[in-house]
């Protein structure tokens, strides 16, 4: 077996990160600044996500389109707000067909803009409303420091935009998009979030009300793994969305946009991984087992291969994404390697004494840390003890997750008390807070933010000044 060493997941943690996606055969990098190749491996996780999710998004009436690319740069000026927060990260295409151009393009940052221009076609009375569309697409935004999955200066995306009647119809709409994204990160990539509303000085640009779910990494830094917004009237109103409500009036429509990334991979790479490196969840892992046929002769190849066959052909008949791995170039130990490193959940081993005991040995990915243990499963029970055991390890990545977390969630009272084990040893703290603005922003001395309103009250009073607390925070150092 290789004997690859990766950092030390709990001294080194970024560099153990940057290992683990090149280990898992996950990306490259490009000759774009910025930018990453997504590799098949990495690229048939990013699939599961959209699988899952675009099917959730149908549910909610929402039907997918696309919009261009490049979006007129005047366009991005009409809502104030909204030109402010990203006119750092815009990238501006001035020059095409060998001249300059009369009129500048943006790269989209993000979509609103363009979409509520189409939208003013779309919409001119209420029986138009809700409008729900949603684009699969990538977006630039051009990023300092860059870091495959979590900070890239291109990444993909969904992002969804619906137009209603009232406010309430909108606020329902963006909290039920939260749900799914809360079913998806917990369900599926077995990580366990945090929902909650944004401060006003962390929403989306332009956004009346941001709400995110918050993760926990192992290293103990949050990740805003995606955003649901309920957008200003100001904002359709800039591009002239309005519509001729029942009672005759003209109104501008409540909108909502709501997003999740490619970001969600570096979310499961380093909730799940280990010192042995990617740990997949089985129910978003592209191979879910493997099974390694090991022989010595050409007639050991021939019965254990064929046996591996109906096996595999009895498991994908039951749902489950099997591959054999019968290369004769690689040492059983070699191959056993390959796949621990793309975090494939479980390995099927199946050799002549196998087939003499009319059995398998599975191993469980999640066990490759400590005992290595084996176990084994009859032939004519293999369909039902892979699923018992997929469904074991989803239990108990998740398990481990949310318990690693609590860990690392702190009741405080006062920065001074608190400030200093947050820059040391991250983690996330729940304190009270007065609402202002001005003491949300000394957490920058300790490289804290609040990542998201709570809708408790344990904490009497701010956490840095003496006024009443008017609710809960979570405060946190993040990605």
């Amino acid at each position: 077996m290789s004997t690859n060493t990766l950092p030390d997941i709990k001294t080194s943690f970024p560099e153990w990160y940057q290992e683990v996606i090149v280990q898992a055969d996950l990306v490259d990098t490009s000759p774009t600044r910025g930018c990453f190749i997504i590799k098949p491996n990495g690229y048939a996780v990013w699939e599961g996500i959209q699988r899952i999710l675009d099917e959730k998004i149908k549910q909610e009436g929402v039907e997918n389109a696309y919009f261009p690319l490049l979006i007129p740069e005047e366009f991005l000026r009409r809502e104030e707000k909204h030109i402010e927060g990203f006119a750092p990260e815009v990238a501006v295409v001035t020059h095409a067909g060998g001249k300059s151009l009369e009129e500048a393009y943006v790269i989209r940052p993000t979509s609103e803009t363009i979409i509520y221009d189409a939208f003013s076609r779309w919409i001119k009375s209420w029986r138009d409303l809700p409008l729900k569309v949603n684009q699969w697409a990538n977006v630039v935004r051009w990023e300092m420091r860059t870091r495959a999955f979590l900070r890239t200066t291109e990444f993909l995306w969904q992002e969804g935009h619906t137009a209603h009647a009232t406010y309430e119809e909108a606020r329902a709409m963006s909290l039920t998009m939260l749900e799914h994204y809360r079913q998806l990160a917990e369900e599926y990539l077995a990580i366990p979030v945090v929902i909650g509303e944004k401060t006003p000085y962390e929403r989306f640009p332009g956004a009346d009300t941001t709400f995110t779910f918050e993760g926990l990494m192992q290293d103990g830094k949050a990740l805003q793994m995606g955003t649901s917004h309920i957008l200003s009237q100001s904002f359709p109103a800039s591009f002239g969305v309005r519509f001729q409500a029942q009672d005759g009036t003209l109104q501008s429509p409540f909108c909502t946009s709501w997003g999740a990334t490619t970001r969600l991979i570096g979310a499961l790479i380093m909730t799940h991984g280990d010192q042995q490196g990617l740990i997949m969840p089985p129910r978003i892992a592209p191979t879910q087992v493997v099974i390694v046929p090991i022989f010595k002769s050409d007639e050991e190849k021939v019965n254990t291969v064929a046996a591996a066959q109906k096996i595999a052909t009895e498991l994908r008949a039951a749902g489950v994404r099997v591959v054999i791995d019968a290369d004769e170039h690689k040492t059983p130990g070699a191959k056993f390697y390959h796949w621990e490193a793309r975090g494939v959940p479980v390995r099927m081993e199946i050799g002549p004494k196998d087939i003499t005991a009319q059995h398998v040995v599975l191993v469980n990915r999640m066990e490759q840390d400590k005992t290595k243990k084996k176990t084994f499963a009859g032939f004519g029970n293999v369909v039902q003890d892979v699923n018992v055991l997929l469904e074991s390890i989803q239990k108990a990545l998740f398990d481990k997750a949310k318990e690693r977390r609590n860990s690392q969630w702190h009741q405080a009272d006062k920065l001074s008390e608190f400030g200093a084990k947050l820059d040391a040893d991250n983690g996330m703290f729940q304190v009270g807070w007065c609402g202002g603005q001005l003491c949300e922003l000394e957490l920058k001395a300790v490289k804290g933010t609040i990542r998201c309103l709570l809708n408790e009250n344990k904490h009497k009073s701010c956490f840095n000044c003496t006024s009443p607390s008017s609710r809960d925070i979570l405060i946190a150092k993040c990605y």
